[in-house]
């Protein structure tokens, strides 16, 4: 596996960086660290720890191996580290990564779980509609084709998916298959543009701003904290963000700061998307000399905000996917049932 694409879970990440925090802290010179690491490391915390001794032996920086796994340390991670090993500094660099990391999993595990509920409800919905095809329309069916009435044109396809379903089930899964795995394919060679597209929803579109802006000052705070300037941290933030509004307010705000004004005047030219709360903490933090802290206040201020938010949204959205799923399968029900009330008044009228 290239090296690019290896990759780690939260918790091995956090693992790797922990343990080295601790054992640097304590005084252990860095190649003993790596040493003791690689005791009990499997699978590619081995490799990625591997490359780090190799690295060092060759006199090379901790940052310079952490460069080269991307899909692990983003460029924010590996330039606080570089800024760290700089300044010697990097015990308390690593405590800082780890914190961070730590939020990051429980903000993102608070917007997974934001989903589950519409994910699950659209599977049970999938599942039903499935069933019926399978089980009960094939019974239905046979009495209709018997008594050779007019069906509904819902009621026909129905009958119509259900004899596809049932006459060519090998076809019909490779087919889903297919079908998943075009979904798959264009998720991933198209991601940002698939994003792009989601987050431009109403309502998806306001939570995925403050979404970027907590991921933002999270991320700018900690490269501060290392010792960044300004305009090297916003140029390291970019990529943190999703939506282009967003990034293009960052660029703006760089772009500001190397002319020789404030932060905070790059800010208000985004008023529309930088809540007003934020930018007068900015503005503290300029005026106090303390921008570092002041982004850390404002990160927890938008994560408290996100929080809020999904619980309003996922709070609506029960409802409401109840009862769009009660409409389609009572559509359902309705196309089976209809002709046999029908069949049924024609007996009557006899």
């Amino acid at each position: 596996m290239k090296e690019q694409n290896i990759s780690l879970s939260t918790n091995d990440k956090v693992a790797i960086i922990s343990n080295m925090h601790t054992m640097l802290a304590a005084g252990i010179p860095i190649l003993e660290v790596v040493d003791s690491l690689l005791e009990d490391a499997k699978g590619n915390q081995k490799k990625i720890l591997l490359a780090m001794k190799d690295d060092i032996g060759q006199g090379q920086h901790i940052y310079h191996t952490l460069s080269r796994f991307p899909r692990v340390f983003d460029k924010v991670t590996v330039n606080i580290i570089k800024a760290s090993e700089e300044a010697g500094t990097l015990d308390i660099a690593l405590k800082d990564i780890k914190d961070t990391i730590r939020k990051d999993a429980e903000f993102n595990d608070k917007i997974r779980g934001a989903m589950i509920y519409p994910m699950f409800i659209l599977v049970v919905f999938f599942s039903v509609l499935l069933v019926i095809l399978i089980v009960v329309v094939p019974k239905i069916s046979t009495v209709f084709k018997q008594l050779n009435v007019p069906l509904p044109l819902q009621t026909q396809i129905m009958i119509n998916l259900s004899d596809i379903i049932i006459n060519n089930p090998l076809p019909v899964a490779a087919g889903a298959i297919l079908f998943v795995m075009i979904i798959i394919y264009i998720f991933k060679r198209y991601k940002r543009e698939v994003i792009n597209i989601f987050i431009s929803l109403p309502v998806i579109s306001k939570l995925a701003e403050q979404i970027d802006l907590t991921r933002f000052t999270r991320s700018f705070a900690l490269l501060l904290n290392a010792g960044m300037t300004i305009t090297v941290a916003l140029a390291l933030v970019e990529d943190v963000v999703i939506k282009s509004a967003t990034r293009k307010a960052i660029i703006h705000c760089g772009k500001m700061v190397t002319s020789g004004k404030k932060f905070s005047e790059g800010l208000k030219d985004y008023k529309q998307i930088i809540p007003g709360i934020i930018i007068k903490i900015v503005e503290a933090g300029e005026r106090t000399g303390s921008l570092d802290k002041s982004m850390q206040d404002a990160s927890e201020f938008l994560d408290y905000q996100v929080s809020s938010n999904l619980k309003t949204i996922t709070a609506l959205i029960e409802p409401i996917m109840l009862v769009f799923v009660g409409i389609l399968v009572g559509a359902m029900m309705a196309a089976i049932i209809a002709p046999m009330y029908g069949l049924i008044s024609q007996v009557g009228g006899k």
